[in-house]
């Protein structure tokens, strides 16, 4: 008998199966052109967080480079006009000096008030996005805020992502007294309203990004926990895993090499929603005072300086923060939903 040799379609079928799970996610991915086109956004928001933290960008963005509010231009710097011009009363053969003591000194006045407004004018600069009450630069406190912000947004949203999964995993993998110890623990951080235990950690913890980071994780952690807690009481008895363990596979293995990455897109589209919600955090705890020290900016500390200048008709910084954040919002929200569709088992199943 002949032996049937196997065609390319087969061998193909066969290579195709045999690819990564990885690998075949960013395939998917890359056909994905507005899930590309959000990642390329988001990159370039992480290499200017990083040249903001290198110092090449947005350095100075505490100096008074500008005119106090003054409004976005491209025409020019705008002059400080600090002392008005006093021009002499004009007369034919007038001699004021009897009746006005100081009419000699009005023209040494008028000069060095034009001189001052043209110094002035050197040392003030074009401020394309306008700036605050203070004259320093909106855009500059912009890119320095992008910096603090989206730290602030994904460190913790990283930071309770895991502690979410870690805990999520042992509870629903383990179940019986670890998955009833982890339930009373969930239960306990539920039962108290999530602005009173922001905070009563601030009050502990105190101000800083860094406290701000961990704050956040502290209290952010239970929605992931339990979205991937029944993920893993679903997959735990699934034939796949039975597998694995018939074959030896130990119970790290079966946790993290089998069943983490089929509810690996459930995690993503957490960990978007938690990052987007942990930035309108951090906006609200600078406001209160509770967010960031005050020698540093973020997209919070601009909108709340933005609500007093917005009363006097100066809108461009809070225009600036706006736009800061929801292009950031928006190109990662559409990146991890591109992920998360990469990565769906379901989907997986369909090509």
């Amino acid at each position: 008998m002949s032996a049937v040799l196997p065609t390319s379609s087969s061998l193909d079928d066969a290579l195709q199966r045999s690819e990564g799970v990885w690998h075949a996610a960013w395939r998917r991915f890359k056909a994905d052109r507005v899930g590309l086109v959000s990642l390329v956004i988001v990159v370039g928001f992480v290499l200017l967080i990083l040249l903001a933290a290198l110092g090449l960008v947005a350095q100075n963005w505490q100096d008074e480079v500008g005119v106090p509010n003054a409004p976005p231009t491209l025409l020019g710097a705008r002059a400080v006009q600090a002392v008005d011009a006093v021009e002499s009363p004009k007369g034919p053969n007038v001699d004021l000096s009897d009746i006005d003591p100081l009419a000699p000194r009005y023209k040494e006045w008028d000069e060095r008030a034009k001189q001052f407004q043209t110094t002035e004018t050197v040392k003030a600069r074009t401020l394309a996005f306008g700036g605050d009450r203070l004259g320093r630069d909106v855009l500059a406190k912009a890119i320095k805020g992008t910096e603090i912000s989206v730290f602030v947004g994904v460190a913790a949203a990283l930071c309770a992502t895991l502690i979410g999964t870690l805990l999520g995993a042992c509870g629903g993998f383990f179940g019986g007294k670890v998955g009833d110890f982890l339930e009373w623990l969930y239960n306990v951080f539920e039962s108290i309203p999530n602005i009173l235990l922001i905070f009563a950690f601030a009050a502990v913890v105190g101000r800083g990004v860094e406290s701000v980071v961990i704050i956040l994780a502290l209290t952010g952690w239970t929605g992931m926990y339990r979205q991937v807690r029944a993920e893993f009481i679903k997959h735990a008895s699934r034939e796949y895993v039975r597998s694995a363990e018939a074959i030896g596979a130990s119970i790290s293995s079966r946790m993290f090499r089998h069943i983490l990455p089929n509810v690996s897109h459930v995690i993503l589209v957490r960990m978007s929603l938690l990052t987007v919600g942990f930035i309108k955090a951090e906006v609200i705890l600078s406001y209160l005072g509770l967010g960031v020290r005050v020698d540093q900016v973020s997209w919070g500390t601009m909108l709340a300086e933005a609500q007093s200048e917005l009363i006097l008709g100066h809108w461009w910084q809070l225009a600036t923060a706006t736009l800061f954040m929801a292009v950031f919002v928006t190109a990662f929200s559409l990146m991890t939903d591109a992920l998360r569709d990469a990565l769906d088992p379901k989907l997986r199943g369909l090509e």
